[in-house]
């Protein structure tokens, strides 16, 4: 759902005199969220994981799912079932109905910032996607990024409407989040096996970097969708038409647009020069993709593709990284705050099937993605297990699926949890497959056969 779509003034569901008690309740979620936050990183880190999925289960273990620290209002939660608003409510000897009215405006907050930081994550990603890469690897590198996109997307949606009968639009969302591919995990796998810059790499390296810019357009036409509760043919036309016209669109007239922008950050003299543009031009995009019913983070990932070819983006990743350390944490924890994983508890038997939907989406995560490798045409000798391995990771890309689709309330709980469980599974395999499909000598790549 939109940043804009849930705001209202904080006023306007709490008396004035309890605004102070409601910006100590969201200070005090802050303190949680960012605790969970590097405490779940730097453990995940000594695991040689990455520190996103740390962010997601520090976020599970203290919302619904655990120790109710960090609980929102729809999710089914009440004030009383957190304990934040407990607390609060001791301290300030609060009636029922204060403390009700606090719990929901802090709730909004939070919530306004876990948007902003999405919106920033995919600003950022926009930045790290080099588009002058994809040409070192070419029709290659697209082919394995079509088809990874259409073949989990496909089977995924299918599947859940087929076997599970999951209605339509719930069932074509959870299929668009089987779409994705972090590129910087693999990445990551990549540089330490020392195969970045082989030809393998490099298809894995590009075909993920398609798969951000095709599972973007993916994620708007279906969370415009997901608006209207029900799939107009024109309506779907019109929203892939404009989600490409506008990101494509966004990069050709960003080539004019470059010089202006360099030259405007060097005549600024005050702190900022840099950023502060970057950021006005990102919130700008943002807010003309929602205007025209898609989703604020393909204006934001536009935006990052645009200043991506400037002179200054170098200078501008470093200066948007505190920015993203700041915001995009609270996004990761609030979406595993709001996932309650015990509706995949196996012995409750009317839970059993949202564990049967997640082990299904886990199967099409991994098939999905691993048939890309024999989808690579050309002579040279490529290790096909490898390329296809490399693409199943889904990391902090799945879970802005996941986190959209929660907000727009168009995904129920077994499902979204089933969504949250394949993210995991998959990051969590991903780079021990790679690794095991590099070190195979059954299946070694000859970089030099070419």
């Amino acid at each position: 759902m939109s940043i804009f779509s849930n705001f209202s003034p904080l006023l306007a569901t709490t008396e004035a005199e309890n605004a102070p008690i409601v910006l100590t309740g969201v200070l005090l979620s802050l303190v949680v969220i960012y605790l969970a936050s590097k405490i779940g990183g730097e453990l995940s880190k000594k695991l040689d994981l990455p520190p996103v999925l740390g962010e997601l289960v520090g976020g599970v273990i203290i919302g619904a799912s655990a120790l109710h620290l960090l609980v929102f209002p729809e999710g089914g939660a009440v004030a009383s079932d957190s304990l934040v608003m407990q607390l609060l409510e001791k301290i300030n000897n609060l009636n029922p109905e204060a403390i009700n009215q606090i719990f929901a405006s802090q709730s909004e907050a939070v919530s306004i910032l876990s948007e902003l930081g999405v919106i920033i994550l995919l600003f950022e990603i926009g930045l790290e996607s080099d588009l002058r890469e994809l040409q070192k690897v070419g029709y290659q590198a697209a082919i394995v990024a079509v088809v990874g996109v259409i073949a989990p997307f496909a089977a995924g949606t299918i599947g859940l409407i087929l076997l599970f009968h999951v209605p339509t639009i719930p069932a074509i969302f959870a299929g668009a989040a089987l779409t994705a591919t972090s590129i910087g995990i693999t990445s990551k796998v990549l540089s330490e096996l020392g195969y970045l810059k082989s030809r393998e790499g490099q298809i894995i390296v590009g075909a993920a970097v398609i798969d951000d810019v095709l599972g973007i357009i993916v994620l708007a036409v279906v969370a415009s969708l997901a608006k209207t509760g029900e799939i107009d043919v024109m309506n779907l036309i019109y929203l892939i038409i404009s989600a490409s016209v506008f990101l494509l669109g966004s990069i050709f007239l960003g080539q004019f647009f470059n010089q202006s922008f360099v030259t405007i950050s060097d005549k600024l003299q005050t702190r900022g020069q840099l950023v502060i543009p970057a950021l006005i031009f990102a919130f700008l995009m943002a807010f003309l993709a929602n205007a025209i019913h898609l989703e604020a983070i393909l204006g934001a990932f536009a935006a990052g593709l645009v200043l991506d070819e400037t002179d200054k983006r170098k200078e501008l990743d470093k200066q948007i990284i505190p920015i993203a350390d700041i915001l995009v944490p609270i996004f990761f924890v609030t979406v595993g705050a709001k996932t309650d994983l015990s509706v995949l508890n196996p012995f409750i038997v009317e839970n059993r099937e949202g564990l049967i939907i997640a082990t299904f989406l886990i199967v099409v995560a991994i098939i999905g993605k691993t048939i890309t490798g024999w989808s690579v045409s050309g002579k040279e000798q490529l290790n096909r297990l490898a390329i296809g391995f490399g693409m199943i990771p889904r990391g902090e890309v799945g879970l802005v699926f996941a986190g959209i689709g929660s907000a727009s309330g168009v995904l129920d709980k077994p499902l979204e949890a089933a969504i949250i469980v394949m993210v995991i599974i998959t990051t969590f395999i991903a780079p021990p497959l790679l690794r095991f499909a590099f070190k195979n000598p059954a299946k070694q790549l000859t970089t030099d056969s070419n």
